[in-house]
């Protein structure tokens, strides 16, 4: 317990607990149950395909990684579906990859035609500019496969020069703030941003303590 506000303290660790009880459990385990485990690990694997040459689908680490200037990612329903209505409605974008991925919460196929219900990870490509990439995702990555997905996207793209902009959402109810959550207006706009980022911020930047979580904070 700290004796005052401030003072660094060491918390209780439950590291050599949790050593042991690993240990325990892998004496336990059965052959049977080592390959149950190595299929679910299996089947959480994800997979990106894309048809950037010739209209052929190809595994993300098939090919030498592809020049990228700007790369938006809409991830959840409603950032999918504001890219829906404001950007993808016209003839201007091609889809250009899908990934796959299945958990407990999602279970997504390579179908182009979506509904505002359906789960899916789907990336289009700028035909005026074949650099600039969107990504629609709209399915539930879960913590263990949050790092395997941005390996094998941003694997397959350069990262010179690269500009990444990440569209998200959260309920209002979650945003911490001293004014009344009833004044504010809904939806409003907050932006957090790199430092390596020069350009103007089109909104106010989110205020501390907020935070960002899951795969966009990833």
């Amino acid at each position: 317990m700290a004796t005052f506000f401030g003072e660094v303290v060491v918390a209780p660790s439950r590291a050599g607990v949790d050593d042991e009880e690993s240990a325990e459990e892998a004496r336990e385990e059965t052959p049977e149950d080592r390959e149950i485990r190595r299929e679910l690990e299996k089947k959480r694997e994800i997979d990106v395909l894309w048809t950037l040459k010739s209209g052929a689908s190809t595994e993300s680490s098939a090919d030498e990684p592809f020049v990228c200037s700007k790369f938006i990612v809409a991830i959840g329903h409603n950032a999918a579906a504001f890219l829906s209505s404001f950007i993808l409605d016209s003839v201007c974008w091609e889809v250009v990859g899908v990934a796959k991925l299945w958990n407990e919460w999602c279970r997504t196929s390579n179908t182009t035609n979506v509904l505002p219900t359906d789960s899916f990870c789907l990336f289009y490509r700028l035909i005026s500019d074949p650099t600039v990439l969107l990504c629609q995702c709209s399915c539930y990555v879960a913590e263990d496969q949050q790092f395997q997905w941005l390996e094998k996207v941003f694997g397959c793209m350069r990262k010179e020069d690269l500009q990444v902009t990440i569209l998200s959402t959260c309920p209002v109810a979650d945003y911490k703030t001293q004014e009344s959550t009833l004044t504010l207006p809904s939806p409003f706009l907050k932006a957090l941003k790199t430092k390596e980022f020069k350009e103007e911020v089109c909104c106010p930047l989110l205020e501390q303590p907020n935070i960002v979580r899951d795969l966009p904070a990833a």
